[in-house]
């Protein structure tokens, strides 16, 4: 398994000789205003350039859409993706917008799991922040609230769960308890709104995170893009160096991690 951190919370998985492209946001630096409703509405996002060019991010067998958000799918991935790639989503409603958007073979992942080139991939349960305060705010503004999380399983690589926009919940407890992954991915720059509350992790989820899952390797993403962060990537560095962590990575865009095998 490779794990390539591209930008923000879009990732490349390979894994079983299969090359997943995960919540492509591909548009050019300050492209799009900051939100509304989130701290730091006047700085412009993506914060970044992408670490490298369009045409090698989407050369991939696969995309994983975690949630229909604007900093997750955008305009440049749908141009610039074969309208024939095999997209994986959440529901029936993501599903139905992704093909309006013009491409033909897409599958929701199922929390039973479905079989995609000898990998198993299950849907989990997410939090996007207090789903009793924040759920009745993305209403308002008319984006979904739901998200999703995604456990990978062959027989030839390490279980991957990429937990993907939530917060530190029972959901993401009980993943960690049922499927005992060997590599997690979080997404970690604790992403706050107006009112305070965050809608992805902090630093004290991750420490969470690394103490439920002892003996997995954790990887720190969606870091230093979006304007609504209030967690860095050096934040992070800090915290790992000042408490002595192994286990907790944390890749500069660009940067690919190697986990060989199943071992």
């Amino acid at each position: 398994m490779k794990i390539t951190q591209v930008r923000s919370a879009t990732i490349i998985v390979e894994y079983n000789n299969t090359k997943f492209l995960i919540d492509p946001w591909l548009m050019p630096k300050d492209y799009m205003p900051g939100f509304d409703v989130a701290i730091n509405s006047d700085v412009r996002q993506p914060r970044v350039e992408l670490p490298f060019g369009i045409e090698k991010i989407v050369d991939v067998d696969a995309v994983i859409i975690t949630h229909i958000h604007p900093d997750h799918w955008d305009e440049f991935a749908e141009k610039a993706l074969d309208k024939n790639i095999k997209v994986f989503v959440q529901s029936s409603v993501d599903k139905d917008y992704v093909i309006s958007k013009g491409f033909t073979n897409v599958e929701i992942i199922q929390e039973s799991g479905i079989e995609y080139n000898a990998i198993t991939l299950y849907k989990t349960g997410t939090q996007h922040g207090k789903r009793e305060i924040i759920k009745p705010l993305c209403d308002s503004v008319g984006l979904p609230y739901d998200a999703m999380g995604v456990v990978f399983k062959s027989n030839n690589e390490k279980s991957l769960y990429i937990a993907g926009d939530t917060i530190w919940c029972e959901e993401v407890k009980d993943v960690l308890g049922k499927y005992k992954p060997e590599v997690i991915v979080v997404n970690a720059c604790a992403a706050t709104l107006l009112n305070g509350e965050r809608i992805i992790m902090n630093i004290e989820d991750v420490k969470n995170v690394l103490y439920a899952a002892p003996d997995a390797k954790v990887i720190a993403s969606h870091l230093d893009t979006v304007s609504h962060l209030s967690v860095t990537r050096e934040d992070l560095k800090e915290f790992k160096t000042k408490n002595n962590i192994g286990n907790l990575l944390i890749p500069e865009d660009g940067e690919t991690l190697d986990f060989i095998g199943n071992n």
